[in-house]
């Protein structure tokens, strides 16, 4: 079979296990699938034609298992999006800004032709003065106190130095919005389960949304295409927190930011919640993405709205699905 030769990092997270499954189905031409994840795979979760390997990106021994793959093409997926409750800031790091460091070094090194990065709209940041809809030309400025932003924002200054330092090296990032699907659980998605939403007076909280499977086809686009850039991958419009309440049926406690703040901050000390006062930000300036560079040079138009993914989503969980 021709095409490129892929090796997925993260190939067992929730994304990963996803483009595992469209490359096996032969959904593009590939002469190779290789999943690389931490864990190892179970035998039953396991599909033909695909070679499993347990693999740190971390570990110095990527550069030996990128070269006995002969790969051509890396999706690197690898990445801590929620962190476990044992987990802690030094070991994210490890991981996702010294483990993406190590991956490009592999890719160098042995020859790998194109990177493909999962980054997200979180690197822009969190910020009163965001534009009310964020394009790709935006400065990147992922809130320190806000881990995961940071990282984001860290690896794509990376990233931009490679593309000087090792321009033989082809990339494409995507910087995705909120993935919702019928089996996702994630931070945001926990705050939908809540008896009410909360809200922030004066802000309606925009949240912009993708389908799992958008992200994956965007994926297999990038792997498939000659295209290389840096994407915005979200749906079209908007849903805000107080459209988002409708939807569910829910109210929303709505509080003043001040307030707020000092209710997260004590609530914290006392142990008694997870989430410190920064979490008002990530609230109240939620980054917006202009998808229109990802349709105008890729010709990638997402099959959902927002609001049409928030209602998929919506009618798969009230489903049990």
């Amino acid at each position: 079979m021709t095409g490129p030769s892929v090796l997925v990092t993260g190939a067992g997270g929730y994304l990963g296990s996803q483009l595992i499954a469209a490359l096996a189905a032969g959904r593009i031409k590939v002469s190779r699938i290789v999943a690389a994840d931490v864990r190892e795979m179970p035998p039953d979760r396991r599909m033909d034609g695909v070679d499993y390997v347990q693999a740190d990106v971390r570990s110095p021994a990527l550069i030996e298992l990128f070269d006995r793959c002969k790969v051509d093409t890396v999706v690197h997926l690898a990445s801590i999006v929620t962190p476990g409750r044992d987990s802690n800031r030094q070991y994210e790091y490890s991981v996702d800004v010294k483990g993406t460091e190590n991956v490009l070094i592999a890719c160098t090194t042995t020859g790998v032709k194109k990177i493909i990065v999962s980054s997200s709209g979180a690197a822009y940041g969190y910020h009163a003065d965001n534009p009310a809809w964020l394009t790709e030309d935006c400065p990147l400025r992922g809130n320190e106190a806000f881990v995961y932003s940071y990282h984001k924002r860290l690896v794509e200054e990376m990233l931009a130095r490679w593309r000087v330092e090792h321009p033989q090296l082809q990339q494409v990032v995507f910087r995705i919005g909120t993935i919702l699907g019928e089996t996702v659980r994630n931070q945001i998605t926990d705050l939908f389960e809540k008896p009410r939403l909360l809200a922030i007076r004066g802000s309606d909280s925009p949240f912009v949304f993708i389908w799992d499977q958008d992200v994956v086809g965007c994926l297999l686009r990038a792997i498939e295409s000659d295209k290389t850039g840096i994407y915005n991958v979200a749906g079209d419009g908007v849903l805000t927190i107080h459209e988002i309440a409708a939807r569910l049926g829910k109210r929303c406690l709505v509080l003043p930011p001040g307030l707020l703040r000092l209710a997260l901050r004590l609530l914290k000390a006392l142990g008694l919640t997870q989430y410190g006062p920064e979490q008002v930000d990530f609230l109240r300036y939620r980054p917006v993405l202009d998808n229109t560079r990802l349709k105008r040079d890729v010709g990638y138009v997402a099959q959902r709205t927002s609001a049409q993914v928030f209602d998929r989503y919506l009618q798969s969980h009230r489903h049990g699905a």
